[in-house]
């Protein structure tokens, strides 16, 4: 279907580099471009070289004319002069996991929302790996769909996490398993409204049908009201609500009821991870699990054994009875609401990046009787100062660096107490990615021993 047709990748992150495999496997005619030059982009240039067959490197070409089809990364605008160009030349424009999609066999679980993708679609894909079935983890966790889609078969399931970046650029792409876990302001500096985030989001199940399954947050009103505009059949989560049809919490216990009948999983108390946005994670996996027809005694074992995910909320040392929790995977005020919920004792909080348009009012909301001092960074240091203020926390310290607040924290936090890294920022001011900033909180936590 793509031999020998002009493709232009735009954009040479991960799944840049795998669309263009991809492609190449499938004989298409590439040329990439990316906005940064050959020495930013390093090693990538030399991966890709012998797939290609021109680039533009530093700048985007002027005529695209000739082109068939372009395939954007999830990290580039829609409304960028370029990608507007490629419009007005009547280019089809998808995303890598579109690309995947037409080449893949078997079926897809598609897990967004704001908070919690992550962890969701980890534990999902360990449960799927316990199971004995043959299944991808796969998309925004770090895996693009692109690298597994070849390996694919009919019994196949990608168990893939989706950002509203890459469920902009899909046309075909349908998960018979969506489930949004919740939905708070967040990429407003792209989205620009919460409605225009809120409709990215909703594309996870445009193209469903009857005999497809949507599971939604029933504690996020919402959340709950997209599926209003769903045609799959609708189930539920919920911490709180013991009457849903899907996946709830009585008496201590994940149940779950589903075509008149209920099912026990697993004790909230025997899973390794906690707090109650773990607990919500935990309910979404297992009613996809279920739904997919995986035994209630693996579900539960997965439960019992998942340890959680790098940079969410990841405990890195205790040191002088100081215990040191990385959360660099808390991009937004939301996510580090969530942590400091998590929160058992009194917490040094650092946090601050990347200027994505956030409300942080909210944040200070939940500060209570937990945080003890609010150690500040990056572009948005003087604007969360500000918004502490407001609302009445005084207890604020301003640095240049993570050296910085990880020192400050060790001097004055006292034993029995935490420190959390929770920016409640993207990173993109001061690293390449929240992964990068976790390592390099890590690194500066262990150089205290």
């Amino acid at each position: 279907m793509l031999k020998d047709k002009k493709v232009i990748v735009v954009g040479l992150a991960k799944s840049g580099v795998s669309a263009i495999a991809l492609l190449h496997h499938l004989g298409a005619k590439i040329t990439c471009t990316d906005i940064k030059d050959e020495t930013q982009l390093g090693d990538l240039v030399d991966e890709v070289k012998p797939f290609v067959a021109s680039a533009f490197y530093g700048y985007h070409p002027d005529d695209v004319s000739s082109y068939d089809l372009a395939v954007i990364s999830p990290g580039i605008p829609l409304d960028i002069p370029f990608v507007k160009n490629l419009k007005n030349n009547g280019i089809e424009i998808i995303g890598e996991v579109e690309l995947a999609y037409r080449f893949s066999k078997g079926q897809f679980v598609g897990i967004t929302g704001t908070n919690g993708k992550t962890t969701t679609t980890a534990l999902t894909g360990m449960i799927f790996d316990l199971s004995g079935k043959k299944a991808f983890t796969v998309g925004n966790i770090g895996v693009p769909v692109a690298s597994k889609a070849l390996e694919s078969d009919e019994r196949t399931t990608f168990v893939t996490e989706l950002s509203s970046f890459q469920l902009e650029t899909i046309v075909d792409f349908k998960a018979h398993i969506a489930a949004i876990l919740n939905l708070t302001p967040d990429h407003l500096n792209r989205h620009k409204t919460m409605a225009g985030y809120s409709e990215a989001k909703m594309r996870i199940f445009e193209n469903q049908t009857a005999a497809d399954f949507l599971i939604l947050n029933f504690d996020d009103l919402e959340t709950r009201e997209m599926g209003a505009h769903a045609k799959g059949r609708k189930l539920y989560f919920s911490r709180v609500n013991v009457e849903i049809e899907g996946a709830f919490i009585e008496s201590g216990w994940i149940r779950i009821r589903f075509d008149g009948s209920i099912v026990d999983i697993c004790e909230v108390k025997d899973m390794k991870i906690f707090g109650s946005h773990n607990e919500e994670n935990a309910l979404a996996a297992s009613l996809i699990c279920y739904l997919a027809g995986i035994d209630v005694t693996t579900i539960a074992l997965g439960l019992k054994t998942f340890a959680g995910v790098e940079h969410r909320i990841e405990f890195t040392a205790e040191i002088s009875g100081v215990k040191y929790y990385n959360d660099s995977k808390g991009t937004n005020p939301d996510s580090t609401i969530k942590a400091i919920q998590a929160m058992t004792a009194k917490t040094y909080l650092i946090a601050g990046g990347y200027d994505k348009k956030s409300e942080f009012a909210p944040m200070f909301d939940v500060f209570g009787d937990t945080i003890k001092h609010l150690i500040l960074l990056g572009a948005t240091k003087e604007i969360l100062k500000r918004e502490a203020l407001n609302h009445g926390f005084e207890q604020i310290t301003c640095v240049n660096s993570m050296e910085e607040a990880v020192a400050f924290a060790h001097k004055n936090a006292l034993s029995g107490e935490v420190v959390l890294l929770s920016p409640a920022c993207a990173s993109w001011d001061m690293y390449d990615n929240f992964e990068q900033r976790g390592e390099h909180f890590k690194k500066c936590v262990l150089e205290l021993k």
